[in-house]
């Protein structure tokens, strides 16, 4: 799951290491994202761990439990009506500007300038 807020770019997926462990994986190719949302909301994740070599540098493990439950006050914290303004605010103009690349690189899919595959 890609997980875009107004503090932080996030991916969140399960490694076999977290398989029968009761963890998932958050990455981020920033770490001061990992730190903000460990800081706010998951005070339990462990250690941020940094490879170079990976796809996401900034990477640590956190209870599922604890991530549903923070994912939860996210959204309950939401105080904005324009999110890449938000982000401008929180994290900077050149933050909120490469968010507003994905937006609209993604209205490609609203616009019709998208063709799902075999179509």
């Amino acid at each position: 799951m890609w997980l875009i807020t107004n503090f932080g770019f996030f991916s969140i997926v399960q490694k076999s290491s977290d398989e029968g462990q009761g963890t998932l994986t958050v990455r981020s190719r920033v770490k001061s994202d990992l730190e903000m949302l460990k800081a706010r909301y998951l005070p339990g994740m462990q250690e941020i761990s940094a490879n170079a070599s990976h796809d996401y540098k900034y990477r640590a493990k956190v209870s599922r439990a604890e991530l549903a439950q923070a994912l939860g006050q996210i959204a309950l914290d939401i105080d904005y009506d324009n999110f890449k303004n938000s982000v401008a605010e929180q994290q900077g103009g050149t933050r909120a500007h490469l968010y507003g690349d994905v937006w609209s690189t993604l209205y490609r899919l609203q616009s019709g300038q998208y063709e799902e595959p075999g179509e």
